[in-house]
């Protein structure tokens, strides 16, 4: 199964692979100051919509199974921090433009951003270094699969691409 972690873990990996260093925030390690910027990633919110007749999708049909199932679902819009770090505010400028040319079109797993909002940069004191807090929405699908006794598989997280 998919779920949040994995999104968020995906997503470091995705930023990573687009030139730009990306951490899980809240590590266990100590921080050391980047010269270079790096993103912070976190989940701020998550909030779970209906969608449908009582989140009812329609039916595909298992090869494996031979048989039609019942597919039930409902959108989760994730809300992420993407705060950018670096020892100076050019380092941060460069992370911001990787960062944004990186979810401009598409995300890790299909995910598309649809807000993407950033803050001011600002110095901190305690960190002798600059940080520039960044914020993005996307939403996923949460799908589940009816089994024939009745009860659902675990809802499983999915990120979807529109072209």
């Amino acid at each position: 199964m998919k779920g949040v972690q994995e999104l968020r873990q995906e997503l470091v990996s995705y930023l990573r692979q687009k030139g730009l260093d990306a951490v899980p925030a809240w590590r266990e390690e100590k921080r050391q100051r980047p010269d270079k910027a790096v993103a912070a990633v976190s989940l701020r919110g998550m909030e779970c919509k209906g969608s449908g007749l009582q989140n009812y999708l329609g039916e595909r049909f298992d090869r494996e199974k031979g048989k039609w199932e019942e597919l039930y679902g409902r959108t989760v819009e994730l809300t992420f921090g993407l705060d950018v770090y670096a020892s100076a505010a050019e380092e941060v400028q460069r992370g911001l433009d990787v960062l944004t040319a990186a979810l401009d079109r598409e995300g890790p797993g299909g995910l598309k951003v649809k807000e993407l909002s950033v803050g001011e940069t600002v110095y901190r004191e305690e960190t002798r270094g600059y940080l520039c807090p960044v914020q993005g929405r996307f939403e996923v699908w949460a799908v589940a699969v009816d089994r024939e006794d009745g009860s659902f598989l675990d809802f499983e997280v999915k990120g979807e691409n529109r072209e």
